[in-house]
């Protein structure tokens, strides 16, 4: 208990050098938790995604639709059981700095997202109005959507103004659930396109379609392929999961960038920490080798300097990892829908634990060795 005490009164020696110690700490943590809270709601879509179901879109590229005529195809590969449609529409609300994602999809979409939850009575609203939309919780929490709104969506691959009035709202199965987007009906766009461009009607962004067993992914996914293999629209088919990771994949730089400066911020505090501690060590030579003289050990040295190291980590990556999750929501509030997901995971707050010993660590052992070693005649020459 002795060694404890020595260890706090030594650390609250200087006061000021450790509450900025302390502080720096806070910081460097706070921010490195926050930086891999980003990094996780950059792929919470692709996280929440099902291996149970599997995306067939056209293989050259998205912007090229599938003929409206695969469906039944896609249909009769064994392992598929349940085909369902979807066309990214692209639209604007009201104005550019409101955009958010809408689907038009086939009314046997819900079936396939267990975790999209709409009570039987606005789903029945839904299918009986043509214009019907679904939006989801946080869309509508965003911008005050209520059932019975009409919402203008300016078209930007579908030109012109189209009215759509919400019929329901998803609620998410639990909180990791991104209910940000707003669901249509397909049969509705199909219509309006053949009015308008008969020629751009009757095609499909992409299939969605659940399988039996998940662990056939590959194969069936291999199966879809080859039946639109050597046609004027061959198919590419994977996991959900992949699918939204290609999205993903196209901001890896950004991803990459953001999970460097995390690290590079755990870094400058180390150093900060090593120099403070260094400095610590500095001015009690005297004292190390007048407990030396005393009969006091290597190891008691290096355990007093160790120690306070560990013990300044510890306050300062506690208050770090303490206010992360109050930032975080903060943060969510600044930033509007950018992230529709954005909570600190567990997985998060344990790095911050590791990277905050590891700095302890690190920042203690060169003074705990130079304290060990220090020559009692020598310190006791020492001025500081």
């Amino acid at each position: 208990m002795y060694v404890l005490k020595l260890i706090i009164r030594n650390a609250l020696r200087h006061k000021l050098r450790t509450a900025l110690t302390v502080l720096g700490l806070v910081i460097a943590v706070l921010a490195y938790g926050l930086l891999q809270t980003v990094v996780d709601a950059w792929y919470a879509g692709a996280a929440a995604a099902s291996n149970a179901r599997l995306v067939t879109r056209n293989a050259i590229s998205l912007v090229f639709p599938l003929p409206l005529s695969y469906e039944n195809r896609i249909r009769g590969v064994e392992g598929v059981t349940l085909v369902a449609r979807s066309n990214w529409f692209g639209g604007v609300y009201r104005e550019p700095k409101n955009f958010f994602a809408q689907f038009a999809v086939s009314d046997n979409y819900l079936d396939l997202y267990p975790e999209f939850v709409v009570s039987a009575q606005q789903r029945a609203d839904y299918q009986r109005d043509r214009k019907g939309a679904l939006v989801g919780r946080q869309l509508a929490d965003q911008f005050g959507f209520k059932v019975g709104d009409v919402i203008p969506i300016k078209g930007t691959i579908y030109s012109g103004t189209w009215e759509f009035v919400v019929r329901g709202i998803m609620e998410g199965r639990d909180e990791s659930t991104i209910t940000r987007h707003m669901l249509f009906h397909w049969e509705y766009l199909n219509e309006t396109v053949r009015k308008r461009s008969p020629k751009q009607a009757d095609q499909v962004g992409v299939y969605v379609f659940g399988i039996s067993n998940p662990d056939n992914a590959a194969a069936i996914s291999r199966s879809v392929d080859s039946v639109f293999k050597n046609s004027l629209a061959e198919t590419l088919t994977e996991t959900e999961q992949a699918f939204q990771l290609g999205f993903v994949a196209m901001s890896n730089q950004i991803v990459a960038a953001i999970r460097i400066v995390s690290y590079v911020v755990i870094v400058i505090i180390m150093a900060v920490m090593a120099n403070a501690m260094a400095m610590s060590a500095r001015e009690r030579t005297v004292e190390y080798a007048t407990l030396k003289a005393l009969g006091f050990g290597p190891g008691f040295l290096a355990l007093l300097v160790f120690g306070e190291s560990l013990a300044i980590c510890f306050i300062g990556g506690s208050l770090g990892m303490l206010a992360t999750p109050p930032v975080a929501s903060l943060f969510k509030q600044a930033v509007g829908g950018v992230f529709p997901v954005f909570s600190v995971s567990r997985e998060t707050a344990q790095s911050q634990a590791a990277c905050a010993l590891v700095v302890g660590i690190a920042a203690g052992i060169v003074p705990a060795v130079q304290a060990a070693r220090v020559r009692i005649v020598e310190g006791l020459r020492a001025i500081g």
